[in-house]
C-alpha cells in the first residue's frame, strides 16, 4: 500500500472533455494501488466536478486566469507537500513546474500533453505562437517527466520544445472497460434512434470547431437512406449552427442531437458505425470506447491517434481529413459489412487502465 504518497491532479476544472475523463480514470486507479488522491482545479467548476468530490479530494485554487496560477499553485504546493504533481494540458504544463520551484517543495512534476498542439494554436498570431514556443521550451525542461498521448503528440511537443523526442514517453490514454447497461438506459437509447438497427451512426464528443461536425453532417447528407439516423452524444458551442446546417442539408428529421450523456456507452452499443471528422485530435478517446462495444469505427486520418489505434486501417476504416465523399462511402461500406466485433474488443483491451497508470507511476519512479 502506499497511502503515505499523495499524488495531486492538476487541471483548469471538470468539464466534460476527454482529458479530464482520463484523469478521473488513471485517479480511480492510482487510488486502487493505496495511493492518496487530490485534484487542485483552476475553478471548481464543470460536469465532473460531483463525481470527482465523490471519491477524492477536490481544492479549488481559485484562479480564472492562467497568469494567476504560478503563485496559488506555489502556495498550495508549500501547504500540502505532495509527492508528486501530475499535470495536463499546456500552458498549465508549463507553468507547473516554475511554481513548483517557487514553492520551495521538491515534488516530481509529470506534465503530459493530449493534443497536436501545433494544429490547435496553428490559426494563433505570430506572437502567440512565439509565447507557445518559448514557455515549453522553458517549463518543460524543467519537468521530471514529460509525457504525449500518441507518437504523433509526442514529436509535436518535441519540436515545439525544441527538444529531443527521447525526452518523451508515450503512454496511450487508458480507456476502462465499458459497463454492461441497464435494460431500462438501453430502451431510452432504443427510443432515441426510433428506427430498426442497419443505419446508426453515432459520433461521440463536444460540439466544438476541432471535432470537424460540418464535415460529418456533410457526408450524412450523401447517405439517402431513409432510415439512417446520425446522432451526436455531446453539447458544445458550436450546436446551434450544426442544427442550422442540418436544416440547410435536408437532413434535420435524420440528426439526433442527443446531448452530453455521463455514461454514452448505450449509445455505442445500440449503433451500427461510430463515426469521428475531427481535424485533429490527441489520442481519440472515443474510438476505443466505440470499439470496447464491439462497434465499428469510421474515422479522419488526421493528427495524431486514429492511425495509431485503428493501426493503419487494421480495425476502422482511415479517410482524409475534410473529405465528405470519402467520409460518405467508407461509411457506407462499414454499415453494409458483418463486424468482427470480438477482434475490435480485443485491440481496445489493449488500452487499460492498468496499463497505463503502471507507466506513469513508473516515469514517477513510484511502486
Amino acid at each position: 500500500m502506499n497511502g503515505s504518497k499523495k499524488l495531486v491532479i492538476l487541471l483548469p476544472d471538470l468539464r466534460g472533455g476527454g482529458v479530464e475523463r482520463i484523469r478521473l480514470v488513471l485517479s480511480h486507479e492510482f487510488a486502487r494501488r493505496g495511493y492518496q488522491i487530490e485534484f487542485a482545479l483552476m475553478q471548481a467548476r464543470g460536469e465532473l466536478l460531483e463525481e470527482a468530490r465523490e471519491h477524492f479530494e477536490v481544492v479549488d485554487l481559485n484562479c480564472p486566469r492562467a497568469r494567476d496560477l504560478p503563485m496559488a499553485l506555489s502556495r498550495y504546493l508549500r501547504r500540502t507537500r505532495p509527492d508528486a504533481l501530475l499535470v495536463a494540458m499546456w500552458p498549465l504544463t508549463t507553468i507547473a513546474p516554475i511554481a513548483r520551484k517557487m514553492s520551495g517543495h521538491r515534488c516530481k512534476v509529470l506534465v503530459s500533453e493530449h493534443n497536436t498542439l501545433s494544429v490547435q494554436y496553428a490559426s494563433w498570431g505570430r506572437a502567440h505562437r512565439l509565447a507557445l514556443r518559448s514557455s515549453m521550451a522553458f517549463g518543460y525542461r524543467m519537468a521530471d517527466a514529460r509525457v504525449g498521448v500518441s507518437r504523433g503528440v509526442a514529436q509535436d511537443v518535441a519540436v515545439l520544445a525544441g527538444m529531443p523526442s527521447a525526452a518523451f514517453e508515450v503512454i496511450h490514454n487508458p480507456v476502462p472497460p465499458r459497463p454492461i447497461p441497464s435494460q431500462e438506459d438501453m430502451r431510452l437509447a432504443e427510443a432515441l434512434w426510433a428506427v430498426p438497427p442497419g443505419g446508426r451512426i453515432v459520433h461521440v464528443g463536444s460540439l466544438k470547431q476541432q471535432k470537424n461536425h460540418p464535415l460529418l453532417l456533410r457526408a450524412f447528407a450523401r447517405i439517402t437512406d431513409p432510415k439512417a439516423r446520425l446522432m451526436l452524444v455531446g453539447t458544445g458551442q458550436r450546436e446551434a449552427d450544426l442544427r442550422a446546417l442540418a436544416v440547410e442539408l435536408g437532413i434535420a428529421e435524420r440528426v439526433i442531437f442527443a446531448g452530453f450523456r455521463p455514461d454514452p456507452t448505450p449509445f455505442y452499443r445500440s449503433a451500427d458505425l461510430f463515426a469521428l471528422s475531427s481535424d485533429y485530435e490527441g489520442f481519440g478517446n472515443v474510438i476505443v470506447e466505440a470499439m470496447a462495444c464491439g462497434t465499428p469505427v469510421v474515422s479522419t486520418d488526421c493528427p495524431s491517434g486514429p492511425a495509431e489505434i485503428l493501426e493503419n486501417g487494421r480495425y476502422g476504416r482511415l479517410v482524409p481529413v475534410n473529405d465528405p465523399a470519402a467520409l460518405a462511402t467508407a461509411m457506407q461500406a462499414a454499415l453494409a459489412e458483418t463486424p468482427d466485433r470480438a477482434a475490435l474488443q480485443r485491440r481496445a483491451a489493449e488500452f487499460s487502465p492498468a496499463i497505463a497508470a503502471r507507466r506513469y507511476l513508473d516515469l514517477l519512479e513510484m511502486p
